[in-house]
């Protein structure tokens, strides 16, 4: 309670995040956090998000990699799942399909206005308050920006929740099943009546948390993998030994039709571990800041005063050597299983903080780590990625942990056959031997999806 958001990041989000969940405080965020964590842990939620993560993986996504390692055409792979994860969490949060993933790569109106509007937004940040307020009431800069795109946002906003409630009153007078997207299911509570501004400021705080998040996180978890090839075979042979006991070794071929379902998904620990490394080391939102409301004290001793603002580096905390060992600045899945059963180790929050911590620990953790499985995988059964060579992969200052010039790779045909014969004469040898780590025995088990908190 003595370190919310605070009065400077309301402010400069107001504009286009209102009162919503990630730009509040107190009772107003409280009341947004209960709400939505009812929402967030239902199975409901984790199917639709499933669905629509599936359907822009198969349908769009797949076809334009597939296109392009035909033509033998490199892919920014960074503004690919960028498309792709707007796509989803559109789907999730108003349940409308922006299209922004699909071939030939087209524009859509309330994808450039949100992403002018964010721009906009973060540029207050590097401004005094005085002074982006004066080019605001101008009319001057990105303020002008800011402004044009808020209004392409209300209006397409608007129109999706007028529509969508007239869908549901049309819906709950035929008895017809309703929308399973976030924003019908705030409209579908019966216990309260919320304003449109509010519904559209819950949409645009769930997109500006679980858009870039995902993509970034992707992407520098595809770049590690290009440059880290054992962990990379690790994880194709860990999705192989999965497919094999679910999907069967008889025809390898139609592993690609469909993407990986939820007990697939939920058996890819190693996956999971190499994501997780990935987030460690290139976090996602790599620095925090909160505002002090009362005189404290910090563990180490420091006076922090009333007023004033503490900001930290979740980048730095991922790369300690008193919490991570001497090698922290190593990429290395296995420190996130268990030597001892092979379990994935839940490593306590306030050590790895990618997901913030404390009341405020992102209510959208599984569904990060559905999408992120769902796509890695997707991408890694078809494709074998290298970077465009003299391609530069740099971070870009931002609240958001970006590539400044983007992931640009060439796409080469994954062969299964011979991993897959290789796992098959394993396992009827007996060497499945249930390691998790990938390292020791005869190869990869199919590994537990069970797992374990460390403190």
């Amino acid at each position: 309670d003595n370190y919310p958001k605070g009065p400077t990041w309301q402010s400069v989000f107001h504009d286009l995040l209102g009162q919503g969940i990630f730009n509040s405080d107190g009772d107003t965020w409280l009341f947004q956090r209960k709400t939505a964590a009812l929402e967030f842990t239902t199975r409901t939620l984790r199917q639709a998000m499933g669905r629509w993560v599936n359907r822009g993986i198969k349908l769009r996504f797949c076809p334009i990699l597939e296109s392009a390692q035909a033509k033998s055409e490199p892919v920014d792979l960074q503004d690919l799942i960028l498309r792709l994860t707007f796509d989803n969490i559109c789907g999730l949060a108003f349940g409308k399909d922006t299209r922004t993933c699909a071939p030939g790569l087209p524009e859509n109106a309330f994808a450039s206005a949100f992403d002018r509007a964010t721009e906009a937004s973060l540029q207050r940040f590097i401004l005094p308050e005085f002074l982006w307020k004066l080019k605001k009431w101008l009319g001057l800069g990105l303020e002008v920006s800011l402004s044009r795109s808020l209004e392409e946002i209300d209006g397409y906003l608007a129109t999706v929740i007028k529509t969508r409630k007239q869908e549901l009153m049309s819906q709950q007078e035929s008895g017809a099943h309703g929308h399973d997207d976030l924003l019908s299911r705030f409209m579908m509570k019966k216990k309260e009546s919320y304003s449109d501004t509010f519904l559209q400021h819950v949409a645009l705080n769930f997109i500006l948390a679980g858009r870039d998040t995902s993509s970034v996180a992707l992407s520098w978890f595809f770049w590690l993998i290009t440059m880290h090839p054992t962990v990379e075979d690790k994880i194709v042979s860990e999705i192989c030994s999965v497919l094999i006991e679910t999907r069967g070794a008889g025809d390898v071929a139609s592993w690609t039709e469909e993407p990986l379902g939820f007990d697939e998904i939920d058996r890819l620990v190693y996956l999971k571990a190499a994501l997780s490394e990935t987030l460690r080391l290139y976090p996602s939102v790599p620095e925090d800041s909160k505002h002090v409301e009362n005189d404290d004290v910090l563990p180490d001793g420091t006076f922090v005063p009333a007023g004033s603002s503490v900001s930290y580096s979740i980048y730095a905390a991922g790369r300690m050597k008193s919490t991570w060992g001497e090698d922290c600045l190593e990429f290395k899945p296995e420190r996130w299983i268990s030597q001892i059963d092979g379990k994935f180790i839940n490593h306590d929050q306030y050590r790895f903080v990618a997901f913030n911590a404390g009341p405020r620990i992102c209510l959208g953790k599984d569904l990060a780590y559905l999408q992120m499985k769902t796509i890695a995988a997707a991408v890694l059964l078809r494709h074998r990625l290298t970077v465009v060579p003299g391609h530069k992969v740099e971070q870009k200052m931002s609240l958001t942990l970006f590539m400044k010039n983007g992931l640009l790779v060439n796409l080469h045909k994954r062969d299964l056959e011979g991993i897959i014969e290789s796992l098959v004469v394993k396992k009827r040898a007996g060497g499945f031997n249930g390691n998790c780590n990938g390292v020791a025995g005869e190869g990869v088990a199919v590994y537990l999806s069970t797992e374990v908190t460390v403190a």
